[in-house]
């Protein structure tokens, strides 16, 4: 006989969570359903409650901008304080949404709950909304505290949001100094520099032309004179390697070389760290025990090098072991959030000092990212300021020597 969790409604309308024996997944079903139930999704428990909530499918949807997302939440969560039903709420968010791919899904949502799906299965059948967020209303509806759940995602996902935004703008100055001394770059090789060959020819000179130049002039010449497959290829190259990146090895590849990077590797640990506690915590506010916040909060770390690491948790805390003593087995969580983790389980209040590491984390971050954005400015500037310099040089150079040996040189 297995374990498997099964997704529930109940004749009433409630929606639970069960875990029950039998011998396959149909027989579950079947047995469920012959007790009144009806069965939403079935999942072997070695998979987790993650497998549950992932039963909707997936979906061709386009996602919803994380923006329209924070806004949706917001008035729903304020919507329910008021009283508004759930139903009542969609449909009056449905129409005022300023998104069409959130008014397209919400269309989708209203009906399935007129049909008698709950909100939770509803939003899970859009395959397009996170598990944690699933999980998080999945709660709300089993502890009849929906808007409080709902606030407290909503703080999560401001957080998140800012954290992406931040993050943006650190590197958006850096990426357009690139891009500004790159274009410049090119200007000088493929235009200037072939102008100036010609000119080059025409100088008189007792020695040849400087080292220098003639590394650039070769350089620039073979350039100019092969950019129609160069080009091409060069895309092609960089396409490749886009669709490369996105695939799992592509991604673990990534992450295990930015892991390697100085104060990029910390900056990536400490913001992975802040965005697992505060997940943790959302999800423990809303009655989900340890193992399954820690199933679904681990599968929204974007680093697949640290997801990986963090595989071996859930085993762990399964056979019995203390959270803290389960975490240190990934392997890659600061030693000082691991402190204060074991604190707060010892104490009682475990999810109040995963807010606290969330929010520690979060302004290391901010002082690690200031740190990088601060140390790739100049690196940049110094970096392509070398390569015009040698173009400018590989220019002038021919010119001050055909003036030093010039006609005038051996008169008195």
């Amino acid at each position: 006989m297995a374990e498997f969790i099964c997704r529930l409604g109940t004749p009433s309308g409630e929606v639970l969570t069960r875990v029950i024996e039998a011998a396959g997944a149909g027989d579950a079903r079947t047995k469920l359903e012959g007790e009144g139930f009806r069965v939403f999704a079935v999942s072997n428990v070695e998979k987790g409650l993650s497998a549950v909530l992932s039963a909707g499918g997936a979906s061709k949807k386009k996602r919803v901008k994380a923006g329209d997302f924070l806004l949706f939440n917001q008035q729903l969560s304020a919507l329910l304080r008021a009283g508004i039903p759930v139903l009542q709420s969609i449909s009056l968010l449905k129409t005022r949404s300023g998104s069409s791919t959130l008014r397209t899904v919400l269309t989708d949502i209203e009906e399935k709950i007129k049909s008698g799906y709950s909100l939770s299965e509803s939003f899970e059948a859009q395959g397009i909304f996170p598990k944690i967020y699933t999980a998080s209303i999945l709660a709300g509806e089993k502890s009849g505290a929906l808007d409080e759940i709902l606030a407290r995602y909503v703080d999560y996902l401001k957080r998140n949001v800012g954290v992406s935004r931040k993050l943006r703008g650190a590197i958006a100055y850096p990426l357009f100094l690139l891009a500004a001394a790159s274009f410049m770059v090119a200007f000088l090789t493929l235009y200037i520099v072939p102008r100036m060959s010609d000119l080059f020819k025409g100088l008189g000179t007792n020695k040849g032309l400087p080292t220098v130049t003639v590394v650039v002039l070769t350089f620039s010449n073979f350039v100019a004179s092969n950019i129609w497959w160069l080009l091409p290829m060069v895309l092609i190259l960089v396409f490749s390697l886009v669709i490369w990146l996105r695939t799992p090895n592509g991604k673990l590849l990534l992450g295990r070389f930015l892991l390697k990077l100085p104060i990029v590797g910390a900056l990536i640990r400490q913001m992975t760290t802040a965005q697992l506690a505060r997940s943790l915590s959302t999800l423990l506010s809303g009655g989900i025990t340890v193992p399954e916040a820690w199933d679904i909060a681990s599968q929204s770390i974007t680093n697949l090098e640290l997801r990986r690491r963090s595989q071996a948790v859930l085993p762990l805390i399964r056979e019995g072991r203390l959270f803290t003593e389960s975490l240190e087995k990934a392997n890659w969580l600061p030693e000082l959030a691991l402190d204060m983790i074991g604190i707060g389980e010892k104490s009682g209040s475990l999810r109040e000092m995963l807010d606290e590491v969330a929010n520690f984390y979060d302004a290391e971050s901010e002082v690690r990212l200031e740190q990088l954005t601060t140390l790739l400015e100049p690196v940049i500037l110094v970096f392509m300021a070398g390569i015009v310099i040698t173009i400018l040089l590989a220019i002038y150079l021919p010119i001050i020597q055909t003036i030093s040996f010039g006609p005038f040189c051996g008169k008195k």
